[in-house]
């Protein structure tokens, strides 16, 4: 009859079969034996902390009001009544780059986004009616919706 071997304590087996100090058979301490749990309970992130309540869902921030948002104009206001230099950045002053998205066309007729531009007058229209209706308007009428979009005026 064979008898069967002990593998040896690799890092997987040592924690199961529990590793003892060499020759004495008193079992070693394992590094979750040593640390103090008190330690632990202090790194718990806020979202595990059972005990954890957010900062409106009750007491008293639950009684206040929800924050009030100020427009443009209230801001502005308030800007200006406080003393500024030249080097400071106000919203009235706040320059943006350029897009890097193509500007959206939209129809000079229904304001739909319009993908086709009528070749004689330059009008944007977004659907087959409006193209037929554009198409029956007088001269003046097609100046007049450029004009409102200041686009330049095709000479006829």
């Amino acid at each position: 009859m064979v008898a069967k071997r002990k593998r040896p304590l690799t890092p997987s087996n040592a924690e199961s079969e529990g590793s003892t100090v060499a020759g004495s058979g008193v079992p070693s301490p394992t590094p979750s034996d040593t640390g103090d749990k008190e330690e632990k309970k202090d790194k718990i992130p806020v979202f595990k902390d059972p005990n954890f309540v957010h900062s409106n869902k009750s007491g008293q921030a639950a009684s206040k009001k929800t924050r009030v948002w100020k427009n443009l104009k209230q801001i502005i206001a308030a800007e200006r009544l406080l003393q500024w230099t030249s080097e400071d950045i106000t919203y009235v002053n706040l320059e943006a780059p350029p897009s890097f998205k193509p500007a959206k066309k939209y129809s000079d007729i229904s304001g739909l986004l319009a993908n086709y531009t009528d070749p004689q007058t330059k009008i944007r229209y977004a659907t087959t009616d409006e193209f037929s209706k554009l198409r029956l308007l007088p001269i003046d009428l097609a100046t007049g919706y450029l004009a409102l979009r200041k686009a330049n005026t095709p000479v006829p």
